[in-house]
């Protein structure tokens, strides 16, 4: 017997509900592992730095031209890396949030 003001879950409808939620934390499980799986490329310096990351944050590869690659100033190439490497992490990141999304409604669940 169900409270007043509380709805009852039990029967078939509880079920139904049970195998929904279980069905979209198995779709929710499967987009996260599609999604660590992408990589993101990115560029700093016109080019000059390539970075791939992917969607598990992890860096994968750095590209550098020739030209970006000044003895005399090595704080350049760095900082250049820097840039590229944190827009793919930042760009990973808001992909994964925006895809996320579709799931969670925007019940600002943490995923």
């Amino acid at each position: 017997m169900a409270r007043r003001g509380m709805p009852n879950m039990g029967g078939m409808g509880g079920m139904n509900m049970m195998k929904q939620v279980q069905k979209l934390q198995q779709d929710m499980a499967r987009a996260q592992e599609e999604l660590e799986q992408r990589t993101y490329e990115t560029t700093a310096g016109g080019g000059a730095v390539t970075a791939v990351v992917n969607g598990a944050r992890q860096l994968e590869s750095i590209t550098l031209k020739p030209e970006a690659v000044d003895p005399d100033d090595i704080d350049m190439l760095q900082d250049l890396i820097l840039a590229a490497v944190n827009e793919g992490l930042r760009t990973a990141e808001e992909t994964q949030a925006r895809e996320m999304q579709k799931f969670t409604g925007g019940l600002g669940l943490p995923f």
